[in-house]
């Protein structure tokens, strides 16, 4: 009497395949959006730092993963030697050397 009835919806509701996609479609978006925001520049950069590694060679000015600023006496296929004062050489790994700095910034220092 006070109590209104209560009715399932019928089965004629549901939309089949574009239902399914529907409710994954967010889902999508968000993975969509990871790889533009995150993954792509990852690799980007990965890309940048390996072809930066290959080309490093002697006299070039450089900055380690540790924050030593040198000048690189030599280059081997792993190790990179550093001067990092006269008379004073490192031999660091190749991977240890983070970004290459333009010519004559060690000598402004």
């Amino acid at each position: 009497m006070f109590i209104s009835n209560a009715y399932a919806q019928s089965a004629a509701a549901d939309a089949g395949m574009m239902g399914n996609l529907g409710t994954f479609l967010p889902l999508i978006l968000m993975f969509v959006v990871m790889y533009f925001l995150m993954i792509r520049p990852q690799q980007k950069r990965a890309k940048e730092q390996k072809a930066m590694m290959e080309a490093l060679a002697k006299g070039d000015e450089v900055v380690t993963i540790g924050g030593i600023l040198g000048k690189v006496s030599k280059v081997t296929e792993q190790h990179v030697t550093i001067e990092v004062a006269s008379g004073t050489e490192i031999v660091v790994q190749k991977h240890a050397v983070s970004s290459l700095l333009p010519k004559g910034t060690l000598k402004g220092l």
